[in-house]
């Protein structure tokens, strides 16, 4: 069975809402981004979070001192890169306060050359914005992948999440504006985008 991730929480309200259904991970973005949070409320909001739900935080080209010190604060438990991070600079982050590492790779039309220094890969839509589009990518791309654990990301929402099971088996499956609404999350959206995953459609009595 995948994980589940839901991403770009910022409020109270989501840190609520997914306690009641206790996805693997959630996403704090440090990045700029319309879900930026400041280091501050990310601390406050990850002293309400059910200790059994792991915290990531999303960067992009931040410097090493500023990662390493929201991990070891206990801010976040794992690190998202979503930059140009290169094998040296994953190396240096997980001397310096070793973190378990996400590295998110830009698929577009086939896959890039993948980072081997990473714990876990994350595949999203390329977009010069460096992820969040909404869109997916054909995930057919990755059907003969073989290689580190991955977290599926890129326009997933409670509508097509089932379609994913039939094609691919993800580590983790990750999910920001497919369950909001108006831009915020919607706790609705939330519940059953990880009944979903966790009991997939095509198992559900009709």
């Amino acid at each position: 069975m995948s994980k589940v991730k839901i991403c770009g929480l910022r409020r109270p309200e989501d840190i609520k809402a997914v306690n009641r259904v206790l996805p693997d991970f959630i996403g704090f973005v440090f990045a700029p981004s319309k879900r930026k949070v400041e280091a501050k409320t990310a601390a406050m909001l990850k002293e309400l979070l059910d200790p059994r739900i792991k915290a990531v935080g999303v960067f992009v080209n931040e410097n090493i001192d500023v990662v390493s010190a929201l991990y070891l604060n206990h801010s976040v438990d794992f690190i998202q890169l979503h930059g140009d991070e290169d094998g040296a600079y994953i190396l240096r982050l997980k001397e310096k306060c070793g973190c378990p590492v996400i590295k998110a790779v830009s698929v577009g039309d086939s896959l890039p050359p993948l980072p081997a220094e990473a714990d876990y890969l994350l595949f999203d839509t390329f977009s010069a914005r460096r992820g969040g589009t909404g869109r997916a990518f054909d995930w057919n791309i990755l059907k003969h992948y073989r290689g580190l654990p991955y977290f599926l990301a890129g326009g997933l929402s409670p509508d097509n999440i089932s379609d994913v099971f039939e094609r691919l088996s993800p580590f983790c499956v990750d999910v920001s504006s497919g369950v909001e609404t108006d831009g915020l999350k919607d706790m609705e959206k939330i519940e059953k985008f990880v009944r979903l995953v966790r009991r997939p459609a095509r198992s559900l009595p009709p």
